[in-house]
């Protein structure tokens, strides 16, 4: 039996987040979502993905996530796992951490 994938889109902080969880249901706090086994690429190379690995930091030990409903844009049953970004909500761009450059001589 095949398990169940959701992409979960919420806004949080002025941005749109967008990650991956094998369970979503409704919570017994009342007016939230609960969202559980959160999912997360696991990356073994040299290419690491700053967006997936600040999601990761952040979300990486969260049993259950309790959304409240009038954060949640969208919920989506997918056949497999995309990237995990974050989105800034006026725009829709990407938020990408930039690597942090040496400071410049003076």
């Amino acid at each position: 039996m095949k398990t169940k994938l959701y992409k979960i889109t919420f806004l949080n902080h002025s941005k749109v987040y967008e990650l991956y969880a094998r369970q979503v249901a409704a919570s017994g706090l009342w007016g939230f979502t609960e969202v559980s086994e959160l999912v997360f690429d696991l990356h073994d190379g040299l290419v690491v993905d700053p967006t997936e690995e600040r999601l990761r930091d952040e979300f990486g030990s969260t049993k259950v996530l309790h959304l409240p409903m009038q954060s949640i844009i969208r919920i989506e049953e997918v056949e497999r796992k995309g990237q995990s970004v974050i989105r800034d909500a006026a725009t829709g761009e990407k938020v990408v951490t930039p690597f942090p450059l040496p400071a410049k001589p003076r």
